[in-house]
């Protein structure tokens, strides 16, 4: 067996170390919950019949209380073309559970927006807040406990982390996520790049835009670049909550299918009562968690990732920090190269090994966990497999020792860059998070001066205008949980990209996020302390010399420490109404830094557990 590298081991163990009180204490709760906790057989006959009054033919077997009742919380709508093929899941899936001698009932539907529906939008200030909304949701869902095994149907960018964080809470029951796999490819995200900047220069019309971008996000699935959903079902999967390998195939296919029916007949088997018991937050431990952190490093993920990843690590009573990352992108080697961190999409990515190949690379190197306790009946091994379709039965094959593109995907021996691409700036601007992945190395430090803005459509009208045609730092603050709800400043990725095109040294820094497909220009984000409160950002002025670089690691305002301690702090613009923005101001006041998860909702909750 490889031994693991020992800056995983180390990594591991200050999570660990960290994570002892809170852990103890969580695995406490839920213990008690199995034991004491609302279950069908301690309810009385009234509770009893409205949970299964609407049943049908499975009316008799809930109620006899003899067999495994799955709960199905929901992402799905049809208007986000990643959910819109979860429409039919339930009624497939009360069938398939039938055939292994159970029963589901829908629990719950959770909301799913769309940030590329939002993106440079008032609702964009509600989307990293409708994660903890999601898991509200999800908690709703399964309180009635009905349930003796969760099966979550999301996909995009807060949605898994909020089922997630929601489920973790009722972390004796086990559970497992059911993706439905990436939309087939259509325009290259490349050409589609190209139109976008071409738009933004005013050498192409709206009609054009529009053309190219609905060749590229066209029919049901995810959308195949690599943002924040496609990494979330890569985190899925390195954290063993799939039915392996089932992130990536398309739907409407037979092989989607029966992978869907897989994850419904393992749940049965894993369920509280099951012959092969396995509780989700038992499954969801240190290992697991700096798993998910590898895989999100070696495949060159997404940024957003750095928020969530701490918030689903607390839901289960584990404490890391981006600190945690950046010790592990120094040792994690990137493997992958999928847009916006190359050419080809998460289709080729999947055809070139994919998922199954960059598993078994790291585990031969000791750069994963390979004895997590995972939902497979094999163990995480099982996760180094292609699911096919023989003969109409499933099976998994051993994915080949080498990957078939090597554009593509690359083994640990023979990477496309040593550094795991995401690393921590800090300095007297604050914390943040740089990700080099798809940055040139030759812009990795950048020096400038800086100009400052409140709001991304500012800077927009500054590069209309020419205003910004130099080199320039452009700091977009009050963007943080608390002032705005941390909105993705997507709109800005190619305005910058095209000022960096002409010559120009550009960097972004700002409180707020951007896209998780976050792509060329070197930017500092997520900065902590946000601006709002007296973060330093708020000292700012235009002129400031800004220093950011990767390979030191810091984020300076190039100031007199005297002038620096004595500046004045800018007034925040006033908090945002419409769009329902004001319904979550309360989400806004109570949540805590970026690091921690940018959430209100898990701050309250460390106050009672």
């Amino acid at each position: 067996m490889t031994t693991l590298h020992p800056a995983v081991h180390a990594v591991t163990q200050r999570i660990v170390e960290r994570s002892k009180p809170t852990r103890e204490r969580y695995l406490d709760l839920i213990e008690r919950e199995r034991e004491r906790g609302v279950d069908r057989s301690r309810m009385g006959c009234g509770n009893l019949a409205h949970g299964f009054a609407a049943s049908g033919e499975d009316k008799a077997v809930i109620r006899d209380g003899g067999a495994m009742n799955i709960g199905i919380v929901t992402a799905y709508n049809d208007m986000l073309s990643a959910h819109q093929p979860y429409y039919r899941y339930p009624e497939q899936m009360k069938l398939w559970a039938r055939e292994v001698g159970a029963t589901a009932q829908v629990a719950g539907g959770v909301p799913a927006m769309c940030d590329g529906v939002t993106q440079g939008l008032p609702g964009m200030d509600l989307s990293l807040f409708s994660r903890d909304t999601i898991a509200l949701s999800t908690a709703v869902g399964l309180s009635h406990g009905m349930f003796e095994g969760v099966a979550m149907l999301g996909i995009c960018d807060k949605i898994v982390p909020g089922l997630l964080i929601g489920a973790l809470r009722f972390g004796h029951l086990p559970a497992l996520l059911i993706p439905a796999g990436p939309m087939p490819s259509g325009l290259a995200n490349k050409e589609k790049q190209r139109v976008r900047q071409l738009y933004a220069e005013g050498k192409c019309g709206r009609e054009e835009l529009l053309e190219a971008e609905s060749a590229s996000y066209h029919g049901a699935g995810t959308c195949t670049f690599y943002g924040t959903a496609n990494s979330n079902q890569m985190m899925m999967e390195m954290m063993g909550l799939h039915v392996p390998q089932s992130a990536f195939v398309n739907p409407g296919t037979k092989l989607r299918q029966a992978l869907t029916r897989a994850a419904v007949h393992r749940l049965a088997e894993i369920g509280l009562g099951g012959s092969d018991y396995r509780p989700l937050g038992h499954v969801v431990d240190e290992k697991a968690i700096v798993n998910a952190a590898i895989g999100l490093l070696a495949t060159g993920g997404s940024t957003n990732h750095a928020i969530h990843l701490p918030a689903i690590a607390r839901a289960a009573g584990i404490v890391m920090d981006w600190e945690d990352l950046d010790r592990l992108s120094s040792t994690v080697p990137l493997l992958a190269r999928v847009y916006p961190n190359g050419s080809g999409d998460v289709n080729h990515f999947q055809a070139a090994g994919g998922l199954a190949y960059i598993t078994k690379t790291l585990l031969e190197h000791g750069l994963l966990h390979g004895d997590i306790l995972t939902i497979a009946k094999g163990g995480f091994a099982d996760y180094t497999a292609d699911p096919r379709l023989i003969d109409d039965q499933l099976v998994w094959e051993p994915t080949p020792d080498q990957p078939l593109d090597e554009a593509m995907v690359r083994p640990a021996s023979n990477p496309f860059q040593p550094d795991g691409g995401m690393r921590l700036v800090k300095g007297n601007l604050g914390r943040a998070v740089f990700k080099t992945s798809a940055v040139d190395p030759a812009r990795w430090t950048i020096e400038a001066p800086a100009r400052v803005f409140a709001d991304q459509n500012e800077v927009l009208a500054a590069f209309k205008a020419g205003e910004l045609e130099r080199d320039v730092v452009v700091v977009v603050r009050f963007q943080g949980p608390r002032a705005t709800g941390m909105p993705e400043l997507h709109k800005l990725t190619t305005p910058l990209g095209v000022l960096q095109d002409r010559g120009f040294r550009v960097a972004l820094v700002t409180d707020g996020r951007m896209s998780g497909a976050s792509g060329k220009v070197p930017a500092a984000i997520h900065v902590s302390p946000e601006a709002l409160g007296g973060g330093p950002l708020a000292k700012v002025q235009d002129g400031d010399m800004i220093r950011l670089s990767a390979e030191e690691g810091s984020l300076e305002a190039l100031v007199d420490f005297d002038e620096w301690e004595a500046r004045q702090i800018a007034d925040a613009p006033p908090p945002p109404l419409g769009t329902g923005r004001e319904l979550f101001a309360f989400m806004r006041i109570g949540a805590d830094e970026a690091e921690k998860g940018g959430s209100a909702m898990l701050a309250a909750m460390d106050t009672i557990v």
